[in-house]
């Protein structure tokens, strides 16, 4: 839902979309189908938005960027700078608060995902927030909270375009 209403967020301010996944049938196209297709696209910036399944103890939202691994060298900077974007932007949209687990500061670099690796574009992959807090689970499948978070979305990419 988050990824739908952010289409229609960026769609609505004159954006080019281009999604790997358009349902939540299925798996969709494997990572390295997804980062062909996206690399071949060419976008301004990439997100990969999912939800965590940390302790029930933790809280909040993380972004995951990417660590210098041959194709994507030269987005590590500009991925930085958009989670920055994130990272000032979702917990004043949508009030959860950054990630007391994951990472420091909300931000984890993370050289063990191939959808980050294989980039060629700005790119970084957002944990919503943790499925097994009790919290955050309520938030993450409120259709309010979800539109919130889809805004957030849609002003830190803003925000990073121009």
């Amino acid at each position: 839902n988050v990824a739908t209403d952010l289409t229609a967020d960026l769609q609505a301010e004159g954006a080019q979309v281009v999604a790997t996944r358009t349902s939540n049938t299925g798996v969709g196209p494997c990572i390295d189908q997804r980062a062909q297709i996206l690399n071949a696209a060419n976008p301004a910036v990439a997100i990969d938005i999912h939800a965590d399944g940390g302790s029930p103890s933790g809280r909040g939202f993380a972004i995951l960027e990417p660590v210098a691994d041959g194709p994507n060298n030269g987005v590590i900077s500009s991925s930085e700078n958009f989670g920055a974007d994130l990272i000032e932007t979702v917990p004043t949209v949508t009030g959860m608060p950054i990630s007391t687990y994951d990472g420091t500061n909300g931000v984890a670099f993370r050289s063990d995902l191939a959808g980050l690796n294989l980039t060629t574009v700005p790119k970084v992959l957002i944990e919503c927030g943790n499925m097994r807090n009790s919290i955050d689970a309520a938030l993450l499948s409120s259709p309010d909270f979800q539109q919130k978070m889809a805004l957030a979305f849609a002003i830190a990419i803003t925000k990073f375009v121009h």
